[in-house]
Parts: C-alpha cells; sequence; structure tokens
C-alpha cells in the first residue's frame, strides 16, 4: 500500500485540512514547507465532562502520529472539538470560520466504540450522536468553506463493520434496545449512508466538492478503551494491527489522490474500491436518514442548496 502525507507541491497556495482524531485540531503555519494547514479535531470533552463515554485520550505528546508526519509541528496550535456537544461543534466551526480563509480537506475520523449506553449532551445514543450526528453537524458548517475553496474534499471513516448494521429508524437512539457493538456498527453504516447521500446531492449542485468513506483497518488507537475483550483480542493480535500512520493511508489517499473526482461518494480499502452491504447502497434509507438527521439537529434539509456561493479554484 503506498504512503502518503500532506505534502504539496513547491510554490503552491498552502491547502487547509481539518482532521478529526482524538486530539486537539492543530494549524501548521510553515510557509517554507509547503504543507499548508493541517487540523485535527477531538471527540474530547473538556476535562470536567471526562466522566462520560464520548471522552478521548488527553492531547498527545510532541511525538504523536500528527507530529510525526507534520514538518511544522513547532508551530501546531491546539483546538478542542466536542463531537457529543452540539454547542462546542458549533463554536468550533465559528472560530475556524474566524481563522481560516480556505479549507480544502475535510476528514471526519473521531469516534467512539462500544460504550455502554449513555447520552451525549443533545440526548443522543453515544454512537450515533458522535460517530454520525456530529460529522454530519460540522460539515454542515464547514460546507460553504469547502464550497469557496473548491477543489475540496470530505473524507468520512466508516468501518467494515458496517455491513452487520442496520438504520432502525424506530429506535435510532438505542431507547428500545441496545447492544454496544451494534450500535457502533449502525453508526458505521451511517458514515457511509451520509457520504453517499452527500456525494449525491453535492454532484447534483455543481460544487466542486467530492466525498469518500474509507475502512481505515483495524488500527492500534484507543477506540477499544470500553471494551475488556476487544482490548485482549487487539493484543492477542498486535501483529496484524495497523499502527495509526498506517491506518491514515487510505484516508490520506482520499484526501489527496488526483483524478479522484469521478469516484465521489465511493467507499475505500486499503486505497481501493471497496463493496459496501445491500443496506450501505440503499438510497431511500440514505435520504430518510439525511432527513431525519436534519430534523435532529435542528438545521434545514435542503442545507445544500442553501450554503450558496460560486465556485473558487486556488491559484
Amino acid at each position: 500500500m503506498p504512503s502518503f502525507g500532506l505534502h504539496f507541491p513547491e510554490g503552491s497556495t498552502p491547502r487547509v485540512a481539518v482532521v478529526y482524531q482524538g486530539v486537539a485540531w492543530r494549524r501548521g503555519r510553515s510557509r517554507r514547507a509547503q504543507l499548508g494547514h493541517l487540523a485535527a479535531a477531538s471527540a474530547a470533552a473538556p476535562a470536567s465532562r471526562r466522566d462520560g463515554w464520548g471522552t478521548a485520550p488527553a492531547p498527545p505528546s510532541p511525538l504523536s502520529p500528527v507530529h510525526r508526519c507534520t514538518p511544522n509541528q513547532e508551530d501546531a496550535v491546539q483546538r478542542k472539538l466536542d463531537l457529543a456537544d452540539t454547542k462546542s461543534i458549533r463554536a468550533f466551526a465559528k472560530r475556524f470560520l474566524e481563522e481560516e480563509k480556505h479549507l480544502h480537506i475535510l476528514i471526519n475520523n473521531a469516534g467512539v466504540m462500544m460504550c455502554p449506553y449513555s447520552k451525549t449532551a443533545d440526548g443522543f445514543e453515544m454512537h450515533m450522536g458522535v460517530n454520525h450526528l456530529g460529522h454530519f453537524l460540522l460539515t454542515h458548517l464547514l460546507l460553504e468553506k469547502l464550497k469557496e475553496s473548491a477543489p475540496s474534499r470530505v473524507v468520512n471513516v466508516s468501518s467494515l463493520a458496517h455491513h452487520l448494521g442496520r438504520i432502525h429508524f424506530h429506535n435510532l437512539q438505542g431507547e428500545k434496545f441496545y447492544q454496544s457493538g451494534l450500535a457502533y456498527c449502525h453508526s458505521k453504516l451511517a458514515n457511509i449512508l451520509f457520504t453517499q447521500e452527500l456525494a449525491r446531492r453535492l454532484k447534483a449542485s455543481g460544487s466542486g466538492i467530492t466525498v469518500y468513506s474509507v475502512h481505515p483497518g483495524t488500527v492500534n488507537s484507543e477506540l477499544v478503551r470500553h471494551s475488556a475483550l476487544m482490548r485482549w483480542i487487539w493484543w492477542i493480535f498486535s501483529f496484524f494491527i495497523k499502527t495509526p500512520q498506517q491506518g491514515a493511508q487510505t484516508s490520506l489517499y482520499c484526501a489527496l489522490t488526483e483524478g479522484l473526482e469521478v469516484l465521489s461518494g465511493n467507499h475505500f480499502s486499503d486505497c481501493h474500491v471497496a463493496w459496501v452491504s445491500a443496506q450501505a447502497r440503499n438510497e431511500t434509507v440514505a435520504r430518510r436518514l439525511w432527513d431525519v438527521s436534519c430534523d435532529l439537529l435542528g438545521i434545514p434539509v435542503d442545507w445544500l442548496m442553501m450554503a450558496a456561493g460560486p465556485k473558487r479554484s486556488l491559484k
């Protein structure tokens, strides 16, 4: 599998990327390296709220995966984003839009897995709230900036586990039945359905934004912290588990590879187009999930049309 990093041609306009993971977002400022801006957004709640299930590890050391592949680490800044709280998501987006003129890549990666039943600050089941609705809302809030910066890309990190997922609209919040492993699978299916519906709507609007979903592989991360069994399995099969840098390759492939625009809406694994489940290809379910997500978040169903603005290519 090829190795990718956030590097751009010498003399090109620096790119801006927002990438979620279990850390704060960073914005590199090095013009000399021509790396542009890298941002990583967190699923973590403030320290005072770290008794819930939407938390993430503490901010990383200077040797974190993001720093290791980012030459301009000395100028990195950090911002906290709690995907389990829509107020935090809106505050993050507001500050980002105030500080940045462009946004070329949005990678929705942060998430929770197999946590005991709990709800976000807005009353959503934690998996669906963090893994799907949080990404849905931030994409909505940043879409106009993505349009203004086109050509631009959105990458939604899903999972092979989506094959076990189902969208039960009568039990979307898990109040009638809840099993933590299946709740994770349902949210990963939602990521793919969101990707496909967003791609269809963006193509119809001629926005210059393309969208992809990815399976990163089985990655050594804090995602399994809520399951002793999964941590044990991870340890037993550690030889076969990817490092965070290896796990990032397919996301970077979809974010950076030239000529991938014609594959907008597709799902990728190991830097290749991958097969998805039958329900993940169900356009009726995708459209209904879009409508229900908008209703839950209190945003217009036609927000893509409302994020108007001419497409502007970078020079």
